[in-house]
């Protein structure tokens, strides 16, 4: 029997995203000091909003709200990758922290859309007419 979720924190899509988030400011910690205002931000900015998102979707009262913020977290998810795959061919950092990193990511990334899958079929079963 699944734990029930009550809060957002319960998430492990939420928890993963936390995970991955304190993952991207060890890793930014590591640009040089002239991108504090550059990648550093961008990175910690797309990080931050992918546990943010799947928040603030998981606290909104329509699925279709929850879908839309999921997708958000998504797209965030995306832009971070972008952001380190540069930093790394930059050789900011290297090859074994982003392994690390995009071993995290990639993990997320297939938990988001899983949850997404399962809340379209959700919403697509309270859509369809009952049969007698």
């Amino acid at each position: 029997m699944r734990p029930s979720i009550r809060r957002y924190r319960d998430l492990q899509v939420w928890q993963r995203g936390i995970v991955l988030a304190e993952t991207s400011y060890h890793l930014s910690r590591k640009l040089p000091r002239d991108e504090r205002f550059g990648l550093v931000v961008q990175i910690r900015k797309a990080a931050v909003s992918i546990p943010a998102n799947v928040a603030e979707g998981h606290g909104r009262a329509h699925l279709g709200d929850y879908l839309r913020f999921l997708s958000i977290a998504k797209g965030s998810l995306m832009e971070l990758e972008t952001h380190v795959i540069l930093a790394g061919r930059l050789r900011y950092v290297n090859q074994q922290d982003t392994t690390a990193f995009f071993q995290q990511s990639t993990e997320l990334g297939r938990m988001l859309a899983g949850l997404i899958t399962a809340l379209r079929k959700r919403r697509q079963q309270r859509t369809q007419p009952s049969t007698p």
